[in-house]
C-alpha cells in the first residue's frame, strides 16, 4: 500500500469530463513543450503556423490548442494578464503533468515540462526601445506570489534582492520585491544574437504598480527613475511585464524549465507607445517557434 499523500478534491479539483479545474484540458492533451501567451486570442496567432491540431479548448481566458509543428508537439496556453493567473496555470499544468488523476497522488516519474511565455512589454533603457526582443535573464516579482510557497530561497537571488531594496529605496509597505534567475539552459536554447538578455519587473498591476499615475497619486512617484538609475555589476533593469517572475519562481521550484521572451511596445523613458505591435510580435513567435 502506497504512504503516498492522496491530495483531496478541494485541492485538486477535477471536472466531470476528468479535465483540471480551470483549464479544462486532460493529462493526454498537454505537450511537454509549451508556448504561453497572455491574450487568448493569440493562441489561434500561434497555431495559425501549426501543421495540424489535435484539440482546441477555451475555458473563461484560459484557450489551449495541442498540435504539431515541424515535427514537435506544442501546447500553446493563454494566461490572461497578471501573476495571480500564472499560479492557477503553472500549478495546473504540473499537476496536469505530474498527477495521477485516477488516485490523486503525485507520479513517482517527473516529467519536465518546457515554458516559454511570449508577450508584450514596456521598455525602461535605451538599450531596449520600441521594438526590441527581451529575454529575461532575471525576474523580479513585485507581486509576492511566490512567499505563500514553501523553500523559495533556493530559488530566489538574495544579493539581486538585498541590493534593489537599497538602490530603489523601497518604500512600498507590506511587499518586498524578489528575483528569480530563468532557467539556463532554456535562455542558452532561445536566445541568440537577435535577443537581448535583460532584468525584467514583473508589477501586480498596469497602472500605479507600473509607475503610471492617471487620476491617483503614487507612494512613491520617483520609483521609475530609480528603477531606470539601478545598476548591479553592470546589470541594468530593462523592462516592465506582469508575469515572468511567477513563472520563473514556480517553475524553478516545480523543477520545470521557463523563461519570457517580450517584444518591447511601450517606451516608458522616452514616454512613446506603439499600439500596432502585431507584425513585431509575429516575428518573435516564429522565432520561439523554431527554437523552443
Amino acid at each position: 500500500m502506497s504512504n503516498k499523500r492522496v491530495i483531496p478534491p478541494s485541492e485538486l479539483i477535477i471536472n466531470a469530463d476528468g479535465s483540471i479545474f480551470h483549464l479544462h484540458i486532460k493529462p493526454e492533451q498537454l505537450a511537454d513543450r509549451v508556448f504561453l501567451v497572455g491574450d487568448p486570442a493569440r493562441v489561434d496567432l500561434v497555431a495559425k503556423r501549426f501543421d495540424s491540431i489535435e484539440c482546441d479548448i477555451t475555458s473563461r481566458e484560459f484557450h489551449t490548442i495541442t498540435g504539431m509543428y515541424r515535427g514537435k508537439r506544442i501546447s500553446v496556453v493563454s494566461h490572461g494578464i497578471g501573476t495571480d493567473n500564472i499560479d492557477i496555470v503553472l500549478n495546473e499544468l504540473d499537476a496536469l503533468a505530474n498527477i495521477d488523476f485516477e488516485t490523486r497522488q503525485v507520479k513517482d516519474e517527473f516529467r519536465q515540462l518546457t515554458l516559454v511565455r511570449v508577450g508584450t512589454s514596456g521598455g525602461l533603457q535605451d538599450v531596449s526601445p520600441i521594438g526590441t526582443y527581451v529575454a529575461t535573464s532575471h525576474s523580479i516579482g513585485f507581486d509576492g506570489v511566490i512567499y505563500f510557497y514553501g523553500d523559495t530561497d533556493k530559488i530566489r537571488n538574495k544579493t539581486f534582492e538585498a541590493e534593489l531594496c537599497k538602490q530603489l529605496d523601497w518604500q512600498i509597505e507590506g511587499l518586498k520585491p524578489y528575483v528569480v534567475p530563468a532557467d539556463a539552459s532554456l535562455l542558452e536554447q532561445i536566445c541568440q544574437d537577435d535577443i537581448l538578455r535583460g532584468n525584467t519587473i514583473a508589477a501586480n498591476g498596469f497602472y500605479g504598480p507600473q509607475g503610471r499615475s492617471l487620476r491617483l497619486s503614487l507612494q512613491d512617484p520617483e520609483l521609475n527613475k530609480k528603477i531606470q538609475a539601478f545598476d548591479l555589476d553592470g546589470q541594468v533593469i530593462t523592462n516592465y511585464e506582469m508575469e515572468s517572475s511567477s513563472l520563473a519562481g514556480l517553475a524553478a521550484l516545480m523543477g520545470h524549465r521557463a523563461l519570457t521572451v517580450c517584444c518591447i511596445i511601450a517606451g516608458r523613458k522616452a514616454e512613446k507607445m506603439n499600439t500596432d505591435y502585431k507584425g513585431s510580435i509575429e516575428g518573435l513567435i516564429d522565432m520561439v517557434l523554431e527554437r523552443i
